[in-house]
């Protein structure tokens, strides 16, 4: 493995904590024998495209500095090679991280990590989702919570509480979604619901485990499905959500599967809290698509 590895940098991340994160990572990555060059890129399309062109040229990791999007950007240049993946999470949400078990919001302990995985091989090949020619590596979301992720994405205020404050904003305009929905290509079901959660990853908007026993590296999604329910219910569920508790309610089902397709008018999905296109949409598991620097929790194997 060479010695060269690139920093990919989101400055703006978390508040600009992720120009100030850059620092300290490079430092200690530097301080075990790494030479380091970092990818800023003039928007997220040259950021892409310089990151590409690191890993076509053999960099010897790709080191994401910054939020969840950053870590959403570096999964489509790593994604289906051999170049494995740095995470430095310093966003507002960190949910990739979180699922990973990485260090959030403490840059020089992710670096210390990146640098000890790299001189170890400490690698871990994951699980990715793909829908159409996107990566994903955590939650694919529809519905209620994708409105809530696009009123959220827009506020420039509230932090990591900013995703609860936008619920109860689009509360008011709550209505449930007619969905037709088929897993693993079988046939289709027409169902009315809140929400479908696809889960490579077990959490999104902050820690919230919508899909609270998703494995990053067992081949399959965790979809939770959240049916047709009154605001009272909802209010009463959706708190759940950040222990996981959520799933034992009657109006919660789970599915575990390769890959769901999902259609309903007017319904803009996303993907780790980035837009990705109005349904319908079929989502795929892409087993080991991506290897990630260091440990993490145990997993399903």
């Amino acid at each position: 493995m060479t010695s060269e590895i690139t920093l990919f940098v989101n400055p703006t991340a978390g508040r600009g904590r992720g120009a100030h994160a850059a620092q300290p990572a490079a430092s200690a990555l530097r301080d075990a024998g790494f030479s380091v060059r970092t990818v800023l890129g003039e928007d997220a399309d040259d950021a892409l495209r310089r990151a590409r062109e690191a890993v076509a040229e053999g960099t010897g990791a790709l080191i994401a500095v910054g939020g969840d999007g950053m870590m959403s950007l570096a999964l489509q240049a790593v994604a289906g090679t051999l170049t494995p993946l740095g995470v430095v999470a310093v966003g507002t949400g960190n949910d990739f991280a979180r699922a990973l078990g990485m260090p959030v919001r403490d840059p020089a302990a992710a670096g210390r990590l990146a640098a000890a995985a790299l001189k170890s091989g400490a690698v871990r090949d994951i699980d990715l989702g793909r829908a159409g020619d996107r990566w994903f590596g955590s939650v694919l979301a529809s519905g209620f919570d994708s409105r809530v992720n696009d009123r959220g994405n827009r506020m420039r205020w509230g932090g990591r509480f900013k995703y609860d404050l936008a619920m109860l904003a689009e509360l008011a305009a709550f209505r449930p979604v007619a969905y037709r929905m088929s897993l693993d290509g079988g046939p289709v079901r027409e169902i009315e619901a809140t929400l479908v959660a696809v889960g490579n990853g077990s959490t999104y908007g902050g820690g919230m485990r919508i899909c609270a026993d998703a494995v990053m590296d067992d081949g399959l999604f965790d979809v939770t499905v959240v049916g047709d329910c009154t605001r009272t219910t909802l209010l009463k569920v959706f708190p759940k959500v950040y222990r996981g508790t959520h799933l034992g309610h009657p109006v919660v089902s789970v599915h575990r599967v390769s890959s769901i397709s999902l259609e309903a008018v007017g319904v803009t999905a996303y993907a780790d809290g980035e837009p990705l296109g109005a349904l319908p949409l079929t989502a795929t598991c892409v087993p080991g698509a991506v290897r990630v620097l260091g440990t993490g929790p145990a997993t399903g194997k």
